[in-house]
């Protein structure tokens, strides 16, 4: 199925070819050996982190069963909902947006088949940033080094959240590092995500993404390095930040 996101996709900050690249895969978001497999391994880090930040800075208490209760939370760039679940589960009322059908979709079943009422939709964050929603907190997971206008998500991203509120982006780092093992060493020799999944040229510095909060009265507490140890295949929080990277980000009040 075909929608006007779809559509549109190519206008705004949705790069189409980087849309039909991750909804021909779509049905496998949940497969934990499929093309998504790193996203799994990495995913317990990923929410520890955001649970955390997100309870740390709203006063809630971490070590709770739902400590996000009662925020309203976005996750841009959701796919099939591997980080927005998570939250939903530690009581974040989630709201989901991608601009692939069949990832939404897919989202769509799982979250019903695991019981789960969350509002996925199938829009570009500059549509909902239009209506001037107020979102206590926005997550977006692996997705900024996909769009076609950076600055423009970043934008968008920060006007979809309340004053006082937090965002929180990971990423790749536009490295030598990360060349040789995001692109080289996980695409063509160790094949864990399929060719042409990353386009290096578009990986992201922390202080070009800082930058572009700061100029939406946005500003990054925290940036906390995604490492692999490649040995035990085991990600966790570190200080290299020259692959992956985590970060935090307070809007003013």
């Amino acid at each position: 199925m075909t929608t006007q996101a779809d559509h549109n996709a190519g206008k705004g900050t949705i790069d189409a070819d980087e849309v039909r690249s991750f909804s021909a895969v779509a049905d496998q978001w949940w497969d934990q050996n499929g093309p998504f497999k790193p996203l799994h391994r990495l995913n317990p880090v990923r929410v520890g982190y955001l649970r955390d930040r997100m309870a740390a800075h709203f006063d809630h208490h971490a070590a709770s069963e739902r400590p996000l209760e009662g925020l309203r939370v976005a996750d841009v760039g959701c796919g099939g909902g591997l980080v927005t679940e998570p939250l939903a589960r530690l009581g974040a009322s989630m709201t989901g947006l991608d601009a692939s059908s069949q990832a939404i979709d897919v989202a769509r079943r799982h979250a019903e088949n695991s019981g789960l009422t969350i509002s996925y939709q199938n829009r570009p964050v500059e549509d909902l940033a239009h209506e001037q929603p107020q979102f206590d907190a926005l997550v977006a997971m692996e997705i900024i080094e996909h769009v076609a206008d950076r600055e423009g998500f970043v934008a968008a991203c920060c006007r979809c959240v309340r004053p006082g509120g937090l965002l929180l982006f990971s990423t790749l780092n536009r490295t030598p590092k990360s060349f040789a093992l995001a692109i080289v060493g996980a695409e063509y020799l160790l094949q864990w995500v399929p060719r042409g999944t990353h386009t290096w040229s578009k990986f992201v510095r922390p202080s070009e993404l800082a930058r572009d909060l700061r100029r939406n009265n946005v500003v990054v507490n925290d940036v906390s390095g995604l490492v692999l140890d490649i040995s035990t295949n085991h990600w966790s929080l570190g200080r290299d930040v020259d692959v992956n990277y985590i970060l935090s980000a307070p809007k003013s009040a």
